[in-house]
């Protein structure tokens, strides 16, 4: 592994690379915060994937995409004199040093889920006219992941339900007030009703440790899997699905498994 000081130097040189890019290159140049927002969001999903591949090559590649856009927004506040790198990393040192005060100050914890709650209760006091601890969530999240980010918010300062065994009574009640809903065929109501059975399955996985988001995707995969398994077999045997029937296609499926 690297020093501390080719480390620095590596990320010395990485600015350097920007500098000139930013000042030589037709395409660097043109671009603006605006212009490379879809582009990081891009690069965070790739990043995501290959961490659900296990690809440590690929996450290193993912991660370097992300800190080059990280160093791209810093030259172009620099270039508006908001802020530089310098700015950036600082600011992130210190909001990480007065929440961690029992590391970097006297307080005492016992546990995770202690950190948790006192790091909530530093940003409510950290100030920005924030009036919710909810506030922090982005709202240009994917629902699913929104969900979870509520979730754990509401768990840091106290609101929480005291065991699994609860939160499941609260997944059978919404399931049995979204079939009163389908029995009166009411379409609204039954989006609402199963957004709560969603939002207390999500809560239900919390309560698990598993994160649901990488749940739904493995069956997601999986799926993929078994259905172009089928795909292909239909293919060898010279068959179209659109016209196999269900009891075929179940074979195929059933095969894959």
């Amino acid at each position: 592994m690297n020093s501390k000081e080719e480390k620095l130097k590596a990320f010395g040189r990485l600015l350097d690379i920007m500098d000139d890019l930013r000042e030589k290159c037709p395409w660097d140049k043109k671009q603006t915060l605006e212009s490379l927002r879809h582009l990081t969001i891009e690069e965070t999903y790739e990043l995501g994937d290959a961490i659900i591949e296990n690809d440590l090559e690929e996450i290193k590649k993912e991660l370097g995409d992300l800190l080059l856009h990280i160093a791209f927004y810093s030259k172009i506040g620099e270039e508006k004199k908001a802020f530089d790198i310098a700015d950036v990393a600082n600011s992130i040192s210190e909001k990480l040093i007065y929440r961690h005060p029992h590391i970097y100050g006297d307080v005492k914890v016992e546990n995770e889920e202690e950190v948790k709650r006192n790091w909530e209760k530093l940003k409510l006091k950290e100030g920005k006219g924030k009036k919710s601890v909810l506030e922090g969530v982005p709202k240009s999240l994917p629902a699913m992941v929104k969900a979870s980010r509520i979730q754990e918010k509401a768990r840091g300062v106290g609101f929480d339900w005291d065991n699994k065994e609860q939160v499941w009574e609260k997944v059978q009640e919404e399931l049995e007030e979204l079939q009163h809903e389908i029995k009166e065929n009411d379409q609204d109501k039954m989006e609402s009703e199963l957004g709560d059975v969603l939002f207390s399955i999500i809560n239900y996985a919390r309560f698990l440790n598993i994160n649901p988001e990488n749940a739904l995707e493995r069956t997601n995969k999986k799926f993929i899997y078994r259905f172009q398994y089928l795909e292909q077999k239909a293919k060898e045997n010279n068959l179209e699905l659109t016209e196999m029937t269900l009891e075929e296609m179940d074979f195929y499926w059933n095969q894959a498994k």
